[in-house]
């Protein structure tokens, strides 16, 4: 019988655990009986062994059928068919083709093969032969959906462990960030919640003596692709960022669009890259950003998005100032190599409200209407908590973004930050 405990506790990665679950594996002993056997004294082998489905016709060490139990039993349960093959070879009613798998064939292509048999192998089972195509035992259907089921548990407690790991170090490529925002705001908040485990939004902050810089990033994709995304611009912005360059942010993401093309090979439209022999498929990913250089010691601010805004609300006025970035992304095929982004400089006074977001909020569909969440709304949810703390404004955003959503899917990552200036 199948060791299936040894799946459940196997730490061992799933190209190991399917190499050793190879039809093997699935080998059962057998009772079996030759074209010499009669019928009657199949009927007595099936009722010594009540536990046998399908019972292995041998000639000279090899298959040459299967009888199955069910359709032995009903044929030769009528009328009069004892007295004509009681005594008769029993090949009468065994399966002249029935599947045979070599002893060393993955469980995967097993499967494959059970699918294209048809129901009937299921139901049997299948011959189990050696390199040289004798008889080694018999497998059936059930233990094979028994260890198919297991590797696809363990596949996926794989992966998931993987994913988890992946989002720990994630996040640990934006600690330092959130430990510069604090150690440089007093009222501020920065929420990412990646729409799966991991995913494909990004934030980055440094500081330095007269101010800091502040990205947001919405990479291509979501979940584990856009968290690869990440990886890659986190390692650039890690390094992109010097002294004489961190007040201007159009000339930091022209400098990121330049790397990410480069490095993802799309810069021409000769660029493919090939997947298949007979097929090409174009890279063409990117991120939505906003770039924010905070000059503290002169109260101002300078800011490139590239199809991202930046949402102002001035202390004392009524109404917000949106400032629009410009309509090109960064690093997509159809953004030139030497785009050039547009530096946008806003005055600060204290009490001066900034905010970024990520489309997560924006685009949420949800409501009566099943209409996205929107940047009016947004806009309404935070005037009417401007007199709170940045935090709890934060707080009241998502609290309503989460109703909204209702029992709508979610659509993309959330990530939202927002500081008052001091």
């Amino acid at each position: 019988m199948l060791n299936m405990q040894a799946v459940k506790e196997s730490t061992a990665g799933l190209s190991e655990i399917e190499s050793e679950y190879i039809a093997r594996s699935l080998m059962r002993d057998s009772p079996t009986v030759t074209p010499q056997h009669t019928c009657f004294e199949v009927l007595d082998v099936l009722a010594r062994h009540p536990e046998v489905i399908g019972l292995p016709v041998l000639e000279n060490g090899f298959a040459i059928g299967l009888i199955n139990r069910g359709i032995f039993n009903d044929e030769m349960a009528k009328p009069f068919r004892r007295d004509l093959y009681g005594r008769k070879s029993c090949i009468a009613f065994m399966d002249k083709q029935p599947l045979v798998v070599p002893e060393t064939m993955s469980i995967q292509d097993v499967s494959f093969k059970v699918i294209e048999s048809g129901g009937k192998t299921l139901n049997d089972g299948f011959i189990i032969v050696n390199p040289e195509n004798q008889y080694l035992g018999i497998g059936t259907g059930e233990d094979l959906v028994k260890v198919v089921s297991f590797l696809q548990a363990e596949k996926n407690r794989l992966v998931m462990e993987s994913i988890n790991y992946a989002s720990v170090i994630q996040k640990s490529f934006m600690r330092s960030s959130r430990d510069d925002l604090a150690s440089m705001l007093k009222d501020y908040f920065m929420h990412w919640e990646p729409r799966d485990k991991v995913g494909g939004d990004y934030f980055f902050c440094k500081k330095f003596n007269d101010g800091f810089f502040m990205a947001l990033m919405d990479c291509t994709g979501h979940g584990v692709p856009g968290a690869f995304m990440t990886l890659i611009m986190a390692a650039f912005m890690d390094h992109l960022l010097q002294d004489n360059n961190r007040t201007d942010p159009a000339g930091a993401l022209g400098l990121i669009n330049r790397k990410v093309k480069t490095a993802l090979g799309q810069i021409s439209e000769d660029n493919v890259v090939p997947i298949h022999p007979e097929q090409h498929e174009r890279s063409d990913d990117g991120m939505d950003a906003a770039f924010i250089w905070v000059d503290q010691a002169n109260n101002k601010m300078v800011f490139a998005g590239a199809k991202t805004p930046l949402f102002c609300l001035p202390s004392g006025e009524a109404d917000f100032v949106v400032v629009d970035g410009d309509k090109k992304g960064v690093g997509y095929t159809d953004t030139p190599l030497d785009y050039a982004w547009t530096n946008k400089t806003v005055a600060l006074s204290k009490g001066d409200m900034i905010y970024l977001t990520t489309d997560g909020i924006i685009d949420q569909i949800g409501g009566l209407k099943k209409i996205a969440f929107g940047k009016k709304r947004l806009m309404q949810l935070l005037l009417k908590h401007r007199v709170k703390s940045m935090e709890d404004q934060c707080e009241a955003v998502l609290r309503n973004y989460y109703e909204y959503q209702g029992n709508q899917r979610r659509r993309d990552d959330v990530s939202f930050f927002g500081f008052r200036h001091n």
